[in-house]
């Protein structure tokens, strides 16, 4: 079985009433990963409606190009989601896009193949790109970076405790042997980390610190969803799902702040109007049902915060 078949999708129904699909709608699907949330925004629109689908990872494009032969109303753009408002085929919708959604993260196609790297359960090349074809592998990073910054990484991106104990390791581990797969760095986190959590893998935060910085994801999520401001038309819906707090917190601010609008003193005497909000924020938090954890556990991290642009 293929990776795209064994690819399960978080809060597809979720995520698609949160966009409130119009059946000649625009609509941009910023992480295509294996299309899940495409395919389910299709079979709502009519011959009318676009998809623009984004994706840096050539696999996911390769499976959306596939797609696209049998569904003329899809277009496929392989780029970074950071440069969403940059792109030709996104300029053309400028201010008429009905809808954007962001699924963050790695997919589970890219943890499940050994090659990718990515994955702490299976030994393989220590990747973690999820182009490829860019520079900077976490193979490079982790056997050229001082201890400081791998430290810092880790604590920063990875919100681990130990990052100082564990990057001295590496470090030390390094001197004798380059660090070149998953399973031999995890070995060496294992053996630095002296209290591992309940049900967590110690190499979890470190892992996912390391394919953070590697793709510099967090601003790419920043510059996304700046871009969203200019794509959508008024009443377009911008729903996000994050998988751990640091893409949560990225994303709960920008709704918060485009919410407020201007940030004027509090005690200035101004209406909300007069703050010129761009954003209303939509419904609390949607996380995944029991009946999708226990289908997909992956989806027991899931949180989606949804808006609205105003006019």
């Amino acid at each position: 079985m293929s990776a795209g078949l064994l690819h399960k999708t978080v809060l597809e129904r979720e995520a698609v009433q949160a966009l409130k699909i119009k059946a000649e709608g625009n609509y941009i699907d910023a992480t295509f990963g294996r299309g899940g949330h495409s395919r389910a925004i299709l079979s709502l629109l009519n011959e009318k409606g676009r998809l623009i689908v984004i994706d840096r990872d050539p696999e996911a494009v390769a499976v959306a190009k596939e797609l696209k032969e049998k569904d003329p109303r899809l277009e496929v753009v392989q780029a970074a989601f950071g440069k969403l408002g940059k792109l030709k085929e996104t300029e053309q919708f400028r201010g008429e896009i009905d809808g954007v959604l962001f699924d963050l993260g790695v997919s589970s196609p890219q943890l499940d193949d050994p090659q990718r790297g990515f994955s702490f359960l299976h030994d393989g090349p220590l990747d973690m790109r999820m182009n490829p074809m860019d520079q900077l592998s976490a193979m490079q990073w982790i056997n050229q970076s001082d201890e400081e910054e791998i430290a810092n990484v880790f604590f920063g991106f990875g919100e681990e405790r130990y990052s100082r104990r564990i990057a001295k390791r590496i470090v030390e581990e390094r001197a004798d042997k380059a660090i070149e797969t998953t399973i031999q760095l995890a070995d060496i986190i294992i053996d630095a980390n002296p209290a591992w959590e309940n049900e967590k893998h110690p190499a979890t935060r470190v892992f996912q610190a390391i394919r953070i910085r590697i793709n510099d994801e967090l601003e790419e999520i920043k510059a996304g969803l700046n871009n969203t401001l200019e794509l959508l038309g008024s009443g377009g819906r911008l729903a996000v799902i994050s998988f751990h707090s640091l893409e949560d917190r990225i994303v709960k601010r920008f709704i918060a702040d485009k919410a407020l609008g201007d940030g004027f003193p509090r005690d200035l005497p101004v209406t909300h109007d007069q703050l010129k909000p761009t954003f209303k924020k939509i419904g609390k938090p949607i996380k995944a049902s029991k009946a999708e954890i226990l289908n997909n556990p992956r989806a027991r991290s899931a949180v989606m915060r949804v808006a609205e642009k105003l006019a």
